[in-house]
Protein backbone atom coordinates (compact mmCIF):
# COMPACT_ATOMS: atom_id res chain seq x y z
CA UNK A 1 0.00 0.00 0.00
CA UNK A 2 1.08 3.13 -0.60
CA UNK A 3 1.47 5.84 2.31
CA UNK A 4 2.01 9.43 2.49
CA UNK A 5 4.48 10.79 5.28
CA UNK A 6 4.97 13.94 6.82
CA UNK A 7 8.27 14.21 5.55
CA UNK A 8 6.81 14.94 2.01
CA UNK A 9 7.49 11.88 0.41
CA UNK A 10 5.21 8.46 -0.75
CA UNK A 11 6.26 5.51 0.53
CA UNK A 12 5.49 1.80 -0.52
CA UNK A 13 4.40 0.23 2.84
CA UNK A 14 3.98 -3.41 4.11
CA UNK A 15 2.27 -4.49 7.15
CA UNK A 16 5.03 -7.47 8.76
CA UNK A 17 4.09 -10.79 8.93
CA UNK A 18 4.18 -10.55 12.96
CA UNK A 19 1.47 -8.09 12.23
CA UNK A 20 -1.00 -9.35 9.16
CA UNK A 21 -3.59 -10.76 11.21
CA UNK A 22 -3.42 -8.23 14.01
CA UNK A 23 -3.14 -5.19 12.07
CA UNK A 24 -6.09 -4.06 9.78
CA UNK A 25 -5.89 -0.86 7.81
CA UNK A 26 -8.18 1.37 5.77
CA UNK A 27 -7.29 4.93 3.86
CA UNK A 28 -6.72 7.68 5.82
CA UNK A 29 -5.24 5.28 8.81
CA UNK A 30 -2.51 7.51 10.48
CA UNK A 31 0.38 5.06 11.12
CA UNK A 32 3.68 4.52 12.19
CA UNK A 33 6.10 3.65 9.16
CA UNK A 34 10.02 2.66 9.55
CA UNK A 35 12.05 3.02 6.53
CA UNK A 36 14.19 0.20 5.26
CA UNK A 37 17.77 0.89 5.97
CA UNK A 38 18.61 -0.09 1.75
CA UNK A 39 15.66 1.36 0.30
CA UNK A 40 13.87 4.82 2.00
CA UNK A 41 11.44 4.76 -0.73
CA UNK A 42 9.99 1.41 1.15
CA UNK A 43 8.57 1.05 4.13
CA UNK A 44 7.21 -1.43 6.89
CA UNK A 45 4.01 -0.46 9.08
CA UNK A 46 4.78 -0.69 12.64
CA UNK A 47 1.75 0.71 14.47
CA UNK A 48 -1.86 2.23 13.73
CA UNK A 49 -3.25 5.19 15.90
CA UNK A 50 -6.97 4.45 16.88
CA UNK A 51 -9.27 7.67 16.62
CA UNK A 52 -9.19 9.12 20.02
CA UNK A 53 -5.52 8.92 19.96
CA UNK A 54 -5.51 10.88 16.65
CA UNK A 55 -7.77 13.39 18.10
CA UNK A 56 -4.94 13.67 21.24
CA UNK A 57 -2.36 14.07 18.57
CA UNK A 58 -3.78 16.59 16.22
CA UNK A 59 -5.18 18.74 19.60
CA UNK A 60 -1.43 18.56 21.16
CA UNK A 61 0.01 19.82 17.77
CA UNK A 62 2.00 16.68 16.62
CA UNK A 63 -0.02 16.10 14.37
CA UNK A 64 -0.52 18.34 11.13
CA UNK A 65 -3.74 17.98 9.18
CA UNK A 66 -3.14 17.32 5.31
CA UNK A 67 -5.51 18.52 2.70
CA UNK A 68 -5.41 15.88 0.37
CA UNK A 69 -6.91 16.57 -3.66
CA UNK A 70 -8.12 13.79 -5.57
Amino acid sequence: MRVNCLDGKSRVCRVPGRLKRSLWLRPNDIVIVEPWELDLNKADILYKYNPTQVLWLKNHGYLKTEKTEF
